[in-house]
């Protein structure tokens, strides 16, 4: 409850679609959140609007640290992404507009979480039209310590301060205008409540080989019996972006654990035909939560971390969380016969082939002429619960998105260390950082917005269906053919042409008749063609009425 001003006008927002005591209310997409605004005024107060909305903002900002002086800016940035006004009916307005002393007046509000912004809430510029629908999808809530929550616990979503998407309703109470124009609000209140949005899961990223990319899809480590001794062979460690971990409603009230799997392939090339493959160690999975920032709207989804680092105006943050660490001494190598023929080389205009995508494909000093061994691992990946006891209990995860000024992508690094006989040195270890999403379940009572039939009717007209339907070919129908006059076509004449002619140098008008036999003799199929079939009428439309209409 909030006072604001000499009268002293009270303003309460209530929640009435089962979340009033929730701790955190929250939301997911097509969700309605019903409610009403309170008004007490202690003396009698004359107000002329009463403004009720639903608002989700994004704050950032970026420390420009100077290399040169010990001072230091900062770059901020501020938008409103969504602002949902309720309508108000004149019977919700007091009489007169006034407030009656210790009177209590209500004013209802429903608002829809909706599926997808306006597509003027990106109108900057950007490198493709993935990246503007990306910004279109709603963000989370984020870095908001007091809707980070799960139950009746505040919880931690690995964000930085730098980084807040809110979304609350808003209640504002309007005098008139001030002496500068500007509204005078008697009084105004807000009710924060946490969004998550139901994300689907994308189409796996297409990593490309680089030594500055954040992921790494395949690792090749030679293996050694010492420093200075001979190599025993290469051991090559692959896999691709596994499913996304789908997180329940956010009002799901006892939560089954968000887990997915990974599958790796590992690869050992002997260097000599005795040599046998290592045995694995420990593998140790973690999760690199990573938050992209920026205080000017981004052309790009984020791929690269390096290009956020020493920038005025593009931050990052990083935290790691560790998941499992599992021993692997017990995995057990299959031994294959070397192929018939040999491997075939990577070219500029081609790739090797792989008939069997479990097996990676060789090493590059495989020797063609010796066998080789293969061993799988499924990884499980279980994001930890609010009950975890491994430190990482209290955090929060929020499903992948980008926005035009914030980022949240996820990325797994899995670790496996080897041993080797008789080794003086560390034992190898192998890394990769697959790509992984998180998406976000919608409410399963939720409404949609339009049925399907209208969903289908939109996807064909943006895909542009209709410019690909068949015609048809056929001859006209009996009711058309049955109805034409057709003139004939015998050639003109040496008479007919003199009559032409010397009409032609006449300056007296041609009778209708005469020339409609002029056309006739010309051969002009048009004749007849405007005697139209029974039952059909012949419009004509002249040029400005034509542009009157499509204008």
């Amino acid at each position: 409850m909030v006072y604001r001003g000499k009268e002293k006008l009270s303003i309460e927002i209530k929640l009435s679609d089962g979340q009033e005591n929730s701790f955190i209310p929250s939301y997911s997409s097509l969700d309605q959140i019903q409610g009403h605004v309170a008004l007490t005024a202690h003396t009698d107060t004359k107000i002329s609007q009463v403004f009720i909305t639903f608002e989700g903002v994004v704050k950032t900002y970026v420390e420009k640290m100077a290399s040169s002086s010990p001072t230091s800016g900062r770059s901020e940035a501020f938008q409103c992404f969504l602002r949902l006004v309720q309508p108000m009916e004149d019977v919700a307005f007091p009489d007169a507009g006034v407030l009656k002393a210790d009177e209590t007046y209500t004013f209802p509000f429903t608002f829809a979480v909706p599926e997808k912004l306006l597509p003027q809430n990106c109108d900057h510029g950007r490198d493709n039209d993935a990246v503007h629908q990306a910004h279109l999808q709603p963000p989370p809530t984020l870095g908001d310590p007091l809707t980070a929550a799960w139950g009746k616990s505040l919880m931690d979503d690995m964000s930085p301060t730098m980084a807040i998407v809110s979304y609350a309703i808003r209640a504002r109470i309007i005098n008139g205008k001030k002496s500068n124009g500007k509204l005078n609000i008697t009084a105004e209140d807000s009710k924060k409540v946490r969004v998550v949005p139901h994300i689907s899961e994308h189409p796996p990223l297409v990593v490309q080989d680089g030594k500055d990319d954040d992921y790494q899809l395949r690792k090749e480590k030679p293996i050694k019996k010492g420093t200075f001794k001979k190599r025993l062979g290469t051991i090559v460690m692959e896999s691709t972006q596994p499913r996304s971990l789908r997180l329940p409603p956010p009002r799901t009230e006892k939560p089954c654990p968000v887990t997915t799997s990974a599958t790796i392939n590992l690869r050992f090339d002997p260097a000599q035909p005795d040599a046998q493959p290592p045995r694995l160690g420990s593998l140790v999975t973690k999760l690199k939560v990573a938050t992209f920032f920026a205080s000017k709207p981004m052309e790009d989804i984020p791929s690269r971390s390096s290009d956020f680092h020493y920038s005025s105006t593009k931050g990052i943050y990083v935290e790691t969380l560790t998941l499992s660490t599992l021993c692997m001494a017990s995995a057990q190598w299959e031994k294959h016969n070397p192929p018939d023929s040999p491997p075939r080389r990577d070219t500029a205009h081609s790739t090797p082939s792989n008939p069997n995508p479990n097996i990676p494909t060789a090493s590059s000093s495989y020797k063609h002429k010796l066998p080789y061994y293969t061993t799988h691992i499924l990884v499980p990946v279980i994001l930890p619960g609010k009950d975890d006891s491994a430190g990482s209990g209290k955090k929060v995860f929020v499903p992948t998105f980008h926005s035009c000024l914030l980022s949240r992508i996820y990325v797994l690094d899995i670790s496996l260390s080897c041993h080797t006989p008789d080794a003086s040195i560390t034992d190898p270890s192998l890394h990769l950082k697959l790509p992984i999403q998180i998406s976000a379940e919608g409410s399963a009572d939720a409404r949609p917005s339009i049925s399907e039939d209208e969903a289908q009717a939109i996807a064909r007209r943006e895909a542009g269906d209709f410019a690909w339907h068949p015609r048809s070919v056929a001859p006209p129908s009996p009711g058309y053919t049955e109805q034409a006059q057709f003139p004939s076509f015998a050639p003109p004449t040496p008479d007919d042409m003199e009559m032409t002619t010397a009409q032609a140098q006449s300056p007296e008008p041609m009778e209708a008749g005469m020339a409609s036999d002029i056309r006739r003799s010309s051969g002009n199929v048009r004749a007849h063609a405007d005697v139209a079939p029974p039952d059909y009428s012949v419009h004509t439309f002249s040029r400005s009425s034509v542009s009157s209409s499509t204008g």
